[in-house]
């Protein structure tokens, strides 16, 4: 068995061992300011991997603690122009982006040297995936819920600005790769074929943001994004997150269809971006909520599912509630 199959393997233990469903984690910016830090800067919860890198590996704890099986690290918006604009070199920039993922893996082996010696079985060793936020996240300008990059915005251009990045989080040894938030298919594209190029045997997902339930948040078709990622054997799981709960359940069913492949959902709270003000607009949903519709969405077909933006701990304690009580 190769290297990179024996590690697409990790997923399918973590989800047989979990009961069939695997939890993901919840927001981490949320979780960083609740604790006092200070995020409203273009780098977002990345520059705390600079500023208070401590509260990090906190946040980690706390979500390993509500019982994720998968902690994401806080990388989304840490790319390597972004840390170049704060007036960093190159090379200060890689060892931050090495740092997110150091931080995840102490605090899942510190956690872990703990549970597996109590009666807890809630608890699998989680794995830890290494954030690659989209385009649109390093813009800083919400477009990560359009998909309008410009015309200027090739395939070649989008898989430079992810090129080095990805090399450097590979190099770090995260268990799973997670391409977060794609708007289109262009960049779905860039992603897939780039861990071709790469040669990347880590797995990996690649998930979509939608606002509207049917397609990806450019327009485009979740078919047709979907065809191209079928035929890519380095990407292993596709989903949607930072959507809105109440779209999951038909974006499941949707992507059920269209694809052989692990599905992951993470949707957010609810609450609405609104890019230009740089405020999240309020939502009804609560985690009681959440029970229910995790639920729904597992036997839907999702076997990873968590939370994104303004979810916390205890919107994933819910959420792996309800799923191992349903197991």
């Amino acid at each position: 068995m190769g290297l990179g199959k024996a590690r697409s393997n990790l997923v399918e233990d973590l989800i047989k061992n979990a009961g069939g469903c695997a939890v993901i984690d919840g927001g981490f910016a949320t979780q960083l300011e609740s604790h006092g830090a200070s995020i409203n800067d273009p780098l977002w919860s990345a520059l705390c991997l600079i500023t208070h890198p401590q509260l990090i590996k906190r946040v980690h704890l706390e979500y390993l603690e509500a019982g994720a099986d998968i902690i994401v690290t806080s990388s989304y918006q840490a790319t390597l122009p972004g840390f170049l604009s704060k007036g960093l070199s190159i090379e200060e920039g890689k060892l931050l982006l090495k740092r997110s993922v150091q931080l995840a893996l102490e605090a899942r082996d510190q956690f872990w040297e703990v549970v597996q010696h109590t009666s807890e079985h809630r608890y699998s060793r989680a794995l830890v995936a290494a954030s690659i936020g989209s385009y649109g996240a390093y813009l800083a300008d919400g477009s990560e819920y359009s998909g309008n990059y410009g015309p200027d915005v090739t395939l070649d251009k989008l898989k430079d600005f992810h090129r080095q990045r990805l090399q450097v989080l590979v190099e770090a040894g995260p268990d799973l790769l997670a391409f977060e938030t794609i708007p289109n298919k262009l960049e779905a594209q860039a992603c897939a074929e780039l861990l071709d190029e790469e040669n990347i045997q880590v797995p990996s997902w690649i998930c979509f943001s939608s606002v509207d339930g049917e397609h990806v948040s450019s327009g485009e078709s979740l078919k047709e994004c979907l065809d191209l990622l079928n035929k890519s054997n380095k990407v292993n799981i596709i989903g949607i997150n930072c959507s809105p709960p109440h779209l999951i359940e038909n974006l499941i069913s949707k992507i059920k269809k269209l694809t052989e492949k692990i599905i992951a959902v993470y949707p957010n709270s609810g609450e609405v971006w609104d890019g230009r003000a740089k405020r999240w607009l309020q939502s009804d949903c609560c985690e009681e909520e959440f029970e229910d519709l995790v639920q729904r969405w597992h036997k839907s077909g999702a076997t990873l599912i968590g939370g994104c933006c303004r979810t916390t701990p205890c919107t994933i304690l819910a959420i792996s509630k309800a799923l191992k009580r349903s197991s």
